[in-house]
Formats: C-alpha cells, structure tokens, sequence
C-alpha cells in the first residue's frame, strides 16, 4: 500500500466497480433536473459538462485526466469559478487521508470547492456517497457511455460503506477522515 494510501483496492474488487451505481445520463440538463443537493461531481468531463450546463458543483473532484489520459486544454480551462480550491495527492486504485478528509471538510462546507488530485480521483465517488447528506447527489462519468447519478439514501450510503470495508487497510481512519462513524 502506498504510503499516503489509507485504503486500497484489492484487484478482485474491481469488478464490482465495472456497472453504474445509478441512471445513466447524457444529457446534462437532464440529469440536473433529476439532480438533488448538494451536488457533488467526480471526474474531469462531468464537472465540464455540468459547468457548461450552467451549475458549478457544490463540490468537484477532478484530477486533468479521462481514461488515464490528459484532458485537452479547453476542458480544464473551463472548469473553474469555485470558492475554493484544494490539492491532494491520491495515488491510483487508492483512497488517500488528504482526500477523505478535504472531501468530507468540502461537502460540509457553505463554498463551492474544487479538489484538484495528483494521482487518480476515480475512487472518490465511494466516500462521496458515505459522507454527503441524505438526498445529495454524486454524479461520476461511465467511460464512452454517460453520467451517472446516485442519490444519496440510506441504502446506497450502507452499500458503499460496505464497498470501502472490503478494501484494504486502515478503516478506522477512513471513517474518522470522513466524519462518519464506525461500523
């Protein structure tokens, strides 16, 4: 496990990451009138559509890459117009302290933020899903296929409690990070 990693996913759990978790959208107005609040976003093209739509997420999480490549220019130039920005390093098939922590402290906070990850933002929907209010709602991209939007219940919020237990490593401190408390 990295050193900065608190949790780390082991590889016979990246199968259950391969199906959406929610509604699959490709249009951004769309999903925003199905949308809840706060609003919170993972990933570099689904804050861009979503700006481009007109609503700067409550919180984005983003790290200048699709598909393990660079996003052009445009797209990061566009997201933007948030109260605060953070930077955290999260290095890939991880959870990092830093980014559970800036997560939990930024969807409680009344600011729009930015959390700009040095390494891989993939895996932030599962603690975005955790610790976001009841009705809120995370939307992340399904690579070639859409957006997808999870609202946050009860259900949904067991389930990737549940996802993340099955990870690897230190989980107390993941639950402490997030303000949630332990099972």
């Amino acid at each position: 496990m990295p050193a900065d990693a608190v949790l780390t996913l082991p590889e016979e759990l990246r199968s259950a990451f391969k199906d959406p978790l929610g509604p699959l959208f490709t249009d951004a107005d769309a999903l925003l009138a199905a949308a809840g609040e706060p609003l919170i976003a993972v990933g570099d093209i689904v804050t861009y559509h979503l700006t481009q739509a007109g609503v700067i997420p409550d919180v984005a999480v983003i790290d200048g890459k699709t598909k393990r490549e660079a996003v052009d220019a445009a797209i990061s130039e566009a997201i933007g117009g948030y109260d605060c920005r953070y930077e955290v390093e999260n290095p890939a098939a991880t959870l990092s302290l830093d980014l559970l922590s800036v997560l939990h402290a930024a969807i409680d906070a009344p600011e729009t933020t930015v959390i700009v990850v040095e390494g891989e933002e993939d895996l932030a929907t599962l603690p975005a899903l955790v610790a976001a209010p009841e009705g809120a709602s995370v939307v992340y991209g399904q690579p070639d296929e859409g957006m997808v939007l999870v609202t946050v219940t009860p259900e949904v919020r067991h389930r990737m409690r549940g996802l993340l237990s099955q990870m690897t490593g230190d989980h107390a401190a993941a639950w402490a990070a997030l303000g949630v408390d332990a099972e």
